[in-house]
């Protein structure tokens, strides 16, 4: 199946996209901030540059894209240029794990919430209490 827009179209589509301050990632930041942890956003100091982390509590949290990440819930798999996305997914995935295993290392607590679970603040309170270890 032949991509519908022209090269010149896609590529205006794709440099739209964004990778920092997203839809799913702000929900978490307020729910977060509503609950009254501080933290930093985007953090060089942290490896991986996690989107929210904070250094005292040794927390590393990543909201993950459904699409990008390869969701086992959400994830639809491209029709067009299926090669080139299932290796863009599969090293997305591979970054990541290396990026946790070595914040782990480092004795961070990693985070990593989907995009369609952002919205839920049962869902991120959990988890991130849980990693926090308050009940």
């Amino acid at each position: 199946m032949a991509d519908r827009f022209s090269k010149k179209v896609r590529s205006q589509i794709m440099s739209r996209i964004r990778s920092k301050n997203t839809r799913p990632e702000m929900a978490v930041r307020r729910i977060l901030w509503a609950r009254g942890l501080r933290y930093r956003v985007h953090s060089r100091a942290v490896f991986g540059t996690p989107d929210i982390s904070n250094i005292r509590r040794r927390l590393a949290v990543f909201v993950d894209g459904c699409f990008w990440h390869g969701c086992p819930v959400c994830y639809r798999e491209p029709r067009t240029n299926t090669e080139f996305w299932r290796e863009k997914v599969r090293r997305n995935r591979s970054r990541r794990e290396a990026v946790r295993d070595r914040l782990e290392a480092q004795g961070f607590r990693v985070v990593e919430i989907w995009e369609h679970e952002a919205s839920d603040p049962d869902i991120v309170v959990g988890r991130v209490g849980e990693a926090l270890e308050v009940p």
